[in-house]
């Protein structure tokens, strides 16, 4: 019977231990920030130091820089491709805005959580 009582508390620890793992994952990301537009799709910049820029080209004028971020994805488009050593290769830009009515800049989505192209966000 002991030995059996202390397999289920074993059991439970684990289970309550993973349990905390996957609930400290899920808040890594901040909360979406208020102020957005509600009928765009949120989009999470997981990098740091991201270049935000006018059109979807490397050498477009960079507009902003921002690190672990929100953005509201107003839509996507294939542009130059980046190719990042640590990341991959992407050709799949996508248009956000800081916050509902601000101006329009584009991000490579190899640095936004989501993938290649990011589901809910539509082309341009």
């Amino acid at each position: 019977m002991k030995r059996q009582t202390r397999r289920h508390l074993t059991l439970l620890t684990a289970a309550a231990l993973a349990f905390g793992g996957l609930t400290a994952t899920a808040q890594a990301t901040p909360a979406a920030p208020a102020g957005g537009d509600p009928t765009l799709t949120d989009v999470y910049i997981w990098a740091t130091d991201v270049n935000l820029r006018q059109q979807p080209s490397v050498s477009a004028p960079r507009l902003a820089v921002r690190s672990q971020y929100w953005l509201d994805a107003v839509c996507q488009t294939q542009g130059d491709t980046v190719t990042d050593p640590d990341v991959g290769t992407n050709n799949w830009w996508t248009a956000v805005q800081e916050f509902s009515g601000s101006d329009i800049a584009f991000v490579n989505n190899l640095y936004l959580r989501g993938g290649q192209k990011i589901e809910g966000v539509p082309d341009c």
